[in-house]
């Protein structure tokens, strides 16, 4: 799995004109599946967001996960994390799982973030969307569950 985790003070995303997803302060979670992601990439992922240490705790150190602040998650399904441009200028998406399979662990990912009792809304899944945000600072983190960055 890949994430885009970008620090937000809100988010949203709009499909056909409707807010489907709509966060106050906390993390804006841009998610892909791979094709070979299983149960133990969505448990470090799952795991990884939550607890990751990006927000300023009282003396202004990135010590605090956006479960400690009470932050929201929104998060957005995007394949296109997993293109691949190395050889020409169209990207290929082969390493991206298919749909079915994306959607099941997608799905999974969200609901193991809600276990931990953070307000988690969502995109609507292959739906072409529009995602607002406000970066804060701004912090934007790489994630890859197979370690390759």
């Amino acid at each position: 799995m890949r994430s885009v985790v970008q620090r937000v003070k809100r988010a949203s995303v709009t499909v056909n004109g409707e807010k489907v997803g709509i966060i106050a302060a906390g993390l804006l979670v841009l998610l892909a599946v791979g094709q070979e992601d299983g149960a133990d990439d969505i448990s470090w992922m799952i795991e990884k967001i939550v607890g990751l240490r990006i927000f300023e705790d009282q003396g202004g150190k990135m010590n605090c996960s956006v479960q400690d602040t009470g932050g929201e998650i929104l998060v957005v399904s995007q394949f296109t994390l997993y293109g691949d441009c190395r050889k020409g200028k169209r990207p290929s998406f082969t390493a991206a799982a298919p749909p079915e399979q994306a959607k099941d662990l997608f799905e999974r990912s969200v609901a193991g973030m809600r276990s931990y009792g953070i307000k988690v809304e969502t995109g609507i899944f292959q739906a072409e969307m529009d995602v607002e945000l406000v970066n804060d600072g701004p912090v934007t983190i790489l994630l890859d569950s197979k370690k390759k960055f």
